[in-house]
This record gives C-alpha cells, structure tokens and sequence, in this order.
C-alpha cells in the first residue's frame, strides 16, 4: 500500500488571447464564471451586450403578465432554456405552486437545472424533463396532471448561449461546424442536410422558412456546388460570393442571417413542432387557464396568431390578446436582442 500523498493537480493556466481582451467564445473565461465575476457580468450587461454563455430573459414582467401567473397554480415552461423566466415564475408561484420545465437542449438543460437547484428549487416545486414541446402531454400524463394546468408558456427564440457558441454552428460571426442541431446527438447537421438537398428543396425552405427574396438564385447556386458546405464561414462565403456586386453590405448580412434561420429551422423542424403544440395547448389547459407565445420572425408569430384566431372562432378560447406585446424602449436599449421579439396570449373557455 502506498502511503505517500498523491501529487498536486497541475496548474492549468487560462486560455491566452491577443490584445488586451478575449474576442472568443472559450476565451471569455470570466464571462463563463458568472458566479466568481459578477462585477464583469453587471458591466457587460449595463453596456447592452450579452455575457458569453448566459442568456438575458425578455419581456419577464410581461409575459407574468399575460399568464396571470399566482402563488400556488401550476404551469409550463415548454423551453426552459438559461431558465430567467422560469426563475420569475417559480417566484411567483411560491410557496406551493409546481412549474414543470422543458427543453430539447442535452448539453445545456443540466446546466440551467443546477442553477435553479442551487436558488433552493427542488421537486416537486420544480419539475424538469429533455423533450421538445411537442411532447408536453406525456410529460404531464407521466406526472398525473391529466387535467390540465393553469398556464402554459413558449419562448421560441434561441438562447443565447446557443448563439455564442461557435461548437454549436448556428452564428456566422465565428467559424464552427454547420451543425444548428438543437440536440446535437439527433437528426441531420445543417451541413448534412445542405449535402442531402437538391435546388428544389433549398428554395422551398428558404422561401417558407425565412421569406428569403432571392430563394431561387441562392438555392441555384448553393445547391450546384461540387464542394460540401461544411463549415459556417464556409456557407456565410459562399452567400456572398453569390450576391457580390447585386447588393450592398447591410442586405447581404441581412441574407446571410435569413439563410441560416431557415436552415436551423429545418434541422429542428421548428414549425412543425411548434404547429404540434398549437394543436395541443387548449387540451392541456384547465379551465380559465392561459397560454403565452414568445416569437422572433414573422413565420413564428403567423402560426401563433392564426393558431389562437382558430381557437377563439371554435369556442376553445374565450379571449386572445388584442395585439402584439413588444419590449419596452428600456428593454430594447438594455438587451438589443429583445428587438424582434413579440408576445400573444389567448385563455382557455
């Protein structure tokens, strides 16, 4: 047996960068650290920018709001993402309220859920399960709440964290695999799906997916290429390359953001996912109970309304939001990604 004490851990020293501050995603490592620098994560977040790996809520007291959220109800977060509004409605619904959470997300689901743990959010108070929306009934048959609950809410934007990262390819600002998976381990890479995909299916998906004007000529040429896509500066080049000298700058970053939206949509199955839950929602609500929709496109937000407008016509709804909740101008100067955000609401007869 050997009794001598085990060597000390080596000493591991933190990533280095040039200049005087880190510009990438692993780099950022007191921005990943949030609990050992919250005197850097208040500044950024004063300077209207996002920490890396952190992800700010938005239009939490409206979305309380429109839920009608109270102590004691019991409820759905259908995408738990960082959890910010999921914190806000476990607050709310203390002492005895019960919020079961979703998300699709394998490598940042435990993660949100060890920081709702550690704020003292335990089971049954805090219920959490890896699933898209579309499965949010068998999650309440599983937990015997066949009855219903009291509100039901969808953020259908992508987490930040998920944005920043470049491993997870959704960006093109930084270079990373095309990938756009929302559980990297299921389903077709956007570069796999890209490969797959004659002119005819690109186009249709951009189209539909993204409202993108020149769907045709970019599926034309993205698809006729003899050298896969497989990289996200690799496709951002290559959009590029397509539109030089047919628009200016601003138009082509605004194409380039319309195709890898359509994409991840695709890879996700975005819509019909989110067509799944509209079908849902009115039965897995009690009475009076009410359901929140946050979206970001007008795709999203066209499903949502015309969704709720079916429902109110059927007699499953007796009220629907009158018109769209935007964020506040505060809002908008603190967190610029809450500028296309929109949020409806509807309740149940």
């Amino acid at each position: 047996m050997n009794d001598s004490p085990s060597e000390p851990a080596p000493h591991r020293r933190r990533p280095r960068y040039r200049g005087t501050h880190p510009r990438r995603f692993e780099e950022k490592y007191k921005e990943l650290a949030p609990e050992a620098h919250p005197e850097l994560i208040a500044h950024v977040r004063a300077r209207g920018m996002t920490p890396a790996g952190q992800h700010v809520p938005i239009m939490v007291e409206e979305v309380l709001a429109a839920l009608d959220v109270r102590a004691g109800q019991r409820g759905v977060d259908a995408t738990l993402g960082y959890g910010g509004h999921a914190r806000a409605l476990l607050e709310r619904l203390a002492p005895d309220g019960r919020l079961i959470a979703l998300d699709a997300d394998p490598l940042e689901l435990p993660k949100t859920v060890e920081r709702l743990r550690k704020l003292g959010y335990g089971e049954p108070a805090f219920v959490a399960r890896r699933t898209n929306f579309a499965g949010i009934a068998a999650v309440l048959h599983e937990l015997g709440l066949e009855s219903g609950v009291d509100f039901l809410f969808a953020d259908l934007g992508l987490s930040s964290m998920q944005i920043d990262d470049p491993a997870r390819g959704f960006t093109f600002k930084h270079e990373g695999p095309l990938d756009m998976r929302m559980n990297p381990s299921r389903g077709l890479s956007a570069a796999q799906w890209l490969a797959r995909s004659d002119e005819a299916a690109l186009e249709r998906v951009l189209r539909e997916n993204s409202d993108e004007p020149r769907a045709r000529d970019l599926a034309r040429v993205l698809s006729g290429r003899r050298e896969p896509l497989e990289t996200t500066q690799a496709l951002a080049d290559a959009i590029r390359r397509a539109l030089e000298g047919r628009c200016d700058d601003d138009e082509v970053d605004k194409t380039v953001r319309r195709v890898f939206q359509a994409l991840r949509i695709e890879v996700n199955d975005e819509f019909g996912v989110l067509d799944a839950l509209l079908r849902q929602a009115p039965t897995l609500l009690r009475p009076g109970a009410r359901v929140a929709f946050l979206s970001f496109h007008s795709g999203e937000d066209r499903r949502v309304k015309q969704a709720f407008e079916r429902g109110l016509a059927a007699g499953l709804y007796s009220r629907v939001s009158d018109e769209l909740v935007r964020p506040s101008r505060a809002e908008l100067r603190a967190n610029p990604r809450s500028a296309s955000a929109k949020l409806r609401w509807a309740q149940r007869a």
